[in-house]
């Protein structure tokens, strides 16, 4: 960490060094000190070096009169961990994008790399829970994020239970890769609902050991009983309350779907009883994973309370007509990304469950974005601009201007800045313990890191959709990663590749 954030402006300008940019006349937001108003910030050397309310002498000045200026947005749970998908994560006014659901396998090695591709934005990886128990179990070894799991969930004996010996195998490789820098532990327990609680609650024992928290894609999200969303967050919980371990529940609208009312009250209630829980939430009614997991059996849907056709195949569009048709669509590959229509977007009692859910108390915005692929499945890897005809969800380009353009210009449901501490000090704060170095994001302070985002509220929204999620966002202006211009007048700086990687403090 360069520096730690201070808890007060600068001053009068004259007391005030000069500095490398000012970005002049904005509106500023920093939620944690409360400010809202019109300051003038100064960046030198990849920090905030000077935050007044007349200007102060600059090498370089940009006037920004009419816009927010507010901490770069931190995305908690981003699989699209490629330059293309981070260039569109920018875009939507991203600075950091931290790959902690499912985790990386070989998360060193992975790091590594990033590190010599270089980034738009700021990196970083958990260790991943399931591909332990790929290697473990099936003797396989992926390398990555979520695709490198796709690709290797095909393999039989990882969903299922482990053996002592196996279970303190997947431990060792759990703990080895915290010690090479990984952010905590992600665990895709949805995706292995079979592997039991007794092993979940080890890997919340030495989450709690080690001082990491966990990332936890919950075991059930039916929404009535047995194998309840309610009994998915219960095992979350209890993990938490019997190990003292932080432990971070992902997607809470996609998790809790039609349950949401018993969900957020289980949270809220660990919450007051001083159990660690955090939660995030994406402002989108349909999800997207593999065709192949467990929970997308036809059996299983019915309990969701959706039908085959409510499942749309990314690479072709195609949504089965019945249960007969998915089956064979998930034989023939398991691998396929899939949209789930889980709520109706225009619905407005659907609207309403996932409003709930993004607005329960203390809930961080974050993507679940997934990468950017061709129609074939190959991942766009640093093109631009995007190829035609590129998949995804439209989460990936426009999550957090979905969410300010909706809840705070629109509905006017959240103050602005209350916005902006769920989209940053939120997820900050949650990493902070693991990371010392988020103690300088997410914040507007002398002495905070210049990762910043320059927007207009009156124009900020998602522009994809679900049939052409490529279009990028509309509204941000400036990006700063690192004191270095990534975004620029709306349009992107290809040959600016600032992102730092975020580390786990046991490195």
């Amino acid at each position: 960490m360069k520096s730690e954030a201070g808890n007060t402006e600068t001053g009068h300008a004259e007391n005030v060094l000069p500095c490398d940019v000012l970005l002049s006349g904005a509106r500023v937001v920093d939620p944690e000190t409360g400010l809202d108003g019109v300051r003038h910030v100064g960046v030198t050397g990849g920090l905030i070096t000077s935050l007044t309310t007349e200007p102060v002498p600059a090498r370089t000045v940009i006037d920004i009169t009419g816009l927010v200026l507010a901490p770069g947005f931190i995305d908690l749970h981003s699989h699209a961990q490629t330059v293309t998908s981070l260039r569109l994560q920018a875009l939507d006014g991203v600075t950091t994008a931290l790959e902690l659901e499912s985790g990386a396998a070989q998360v060193a090695l992975v790091y590594a790399e990033a590190q010599q591709e270089r980034r738009p934005i700021n990196y970083g990886y958990a260790s991943s829970w399931a591909m332990a128990r790929m290697r473990v179990l099936d003797g396989v070894n992926p390398k990555g994020g979520f695709l490198a799991f796709s690709a290797s969930a095909h393999h039989p004996r990882w969903q299922k239970p482990a053996s002592p010996s196996e279970l303190s195998a997947v431990l060792a490789e759990l703990e080895r890769e915290l010690h090479e820098g990984a952010l905590g532990v992600g665990v895709l327990l949805g995706y292995a609902p079979s592997t039991g609680r007794r092993e979940y609650y080890r890997v919340a024992e030495l989450a709690a050991r080690l001082g990491v928290p966990t990332f936890t894609h919950a075991r059930f999200k039916n929404p009535d009983d047995p194998h309840s969303a309610l009994e998915g967050v219960a095992e979350v919980v209890a993990g938490a309350a019997g190990t003292g371990a932080h432990m971070h529940l992902c997607h809470l609208n996609s998790t809790s779907l039609r349950a949401v009312d018993e969900v957020a009250g289980l949270v809220a209630g660990a919450r007051e009883s001083g159990v660690r829980i955090t939660t995030e939430a994406y402002p989108y009614g349909a999800g997207m994973t593999m065709i192949g997991v467990p929970f997308l059996h036809p059996d299983n849907l019915p309990k969701l309370g959706i039908k085959p056709s409510d499942i749309a195949v990314v690479s072709t569009g195609e949504r089965p007509v019945d249960a007969e048709r998915l089956l064979r669509l998930r034989a023939e590959d398991p691998a396929a990304l899939v949209a789930i229509h889980y709520l109706d977007d225009d619905d407005e009692d659907d609207q309403a469950l996932l409003q709930q859910a993004l607005l329960l108390p203390g809930t961080a915005i974050a993507s679940d974005a997934l990468p950017f692929t061709d129609r074939g499945g190959n991942l766009v890897e640093n093109e631009w601009p995007l190829p035609e005809g590129a998949v995804s969800h439209p989460r990936t380009t426009g999550t957090f201007s979905r969410f300010l353009g909706t809840y705070v210009r629109d509905r006017q449901v959240l103050p602005l800045i209350e916005a902006i501490r769920r989209c940053t000090l939120i997820p900050a704060q949650t990493l902070e313990q693991v990371a010392p170095v988020m103690r300088g994001k997410g914040r507007i302070q002398v002495g905070a890191d210049a990762d910043l985002v320059v927007f207009d509220l009156a124009t900020i929204a998602e522009r994809s959709t679900y049939e052409q999620p490529g279009i990028p966002a509309l509204g941000v202006r400036h990006l700063m990663v690192d004191g270095q211009f990534v975004v620029r007048d709306g349009a992107p700086l290809l040959d600016s590749l600032p992102g730092r990687p975020i580390r786990g403090r046991l490195a």
